[in-house]
């Protein structure tokens, strides 16, 4: 939903930084990497301590990364397979930082107010459940066959719990952040469940074109 709003942002607004960082000769890659460290220690180093606001506005800081890393590989002919590998790989370390960070957060381990093993279990349970998301995509499409769909892609995900986040914290409404917990939990699982019927359901179909079940590969 939220991906037609990035040429506004990148083609517009951000364009500007686009230019110079092209200029200075900065890569994309290297743009790609900083921003993941950025959201990494935004996430890791403010949300144990309960500093909730402070750690979404970093990370909200260095998301943008992710719009001008895209434009200044297109602008400069620089898209590759790499680089989109690169991409991806690194998002999923972003992701995990801004829920495992709210995991420590829960967990109670630094000098925040939000001891609650509840909250941490599904904390963890949006961790894990939205990388089985992006993973049972690439592995479907590994395999010739198509895992899209769902009800939360990743940037909608990122952007309720970071938003939600902030003004729970901002507004001393921690409920915000709780219901939204709860939402992605129960999106990601969808989502998870959507996909693997989606995928077995064309596996059916060419099993019974091929004239029979074919073996499996193993696990990777």
């Amino acid at each position: 939903m939220l991906d037609r709003f990035k040429e506004f942002w990148a083609g517009t607004v951000l364009h500007p930084v686009v230019r110079l960082f092209i200029r200075l000769g900065i890569s994309p890659d290297a743009v790609t990497l900083v921003g993941t460290l950025g959201v990494s220690a935004g996430a890791l180093v403010f949300f144990p301590q309960g500093e909730l606001l402070v750690g979404v506005l970093v990370i909200t800081a260095f998301v943008f990364s992710d719009l001008i890393d895209g434009r200044m590989a297109r602008e400069t002919g620089r898209v590759s397979p790499f680089g989109a590998f690169w991409d991806s790989t690194l998002d999923r370390i972003g992701d995990g930082a801004i829920f495992g960070g709210l995991a420590l957060y829960f967990a109670g381990t630094g000098a925040g107010q939000g001891d609650s093993y509840l909250y941490l279990c599904v904390t963890l349970w949006c961790l894990v459940m939205g990388s089985v998301t992006s993973y049972a995509r690439a592995r479907a499409e590994s395999l010739g066959m198509d895992a899209k769909g769902g009800i939360a892609e990743r940037a909608d995900r990122l952007v309720a719990i970071l938003v939600m986040t902030g003004l729970g914290d901002l507004l001393d409404l921690p409920i915000l952040m709780h219901a939204t917990l709860w939402a992605l939990a129960f999106a990601s699982t969808y989502t998870v469940a959507f996909r693997v019927l989606k995928v077995r359901r064309q596996a059916v179909a060419l099993e019974l074109r091929d004239g029979g079940p074919s073996a499996g590969e193993p696990p990777a």
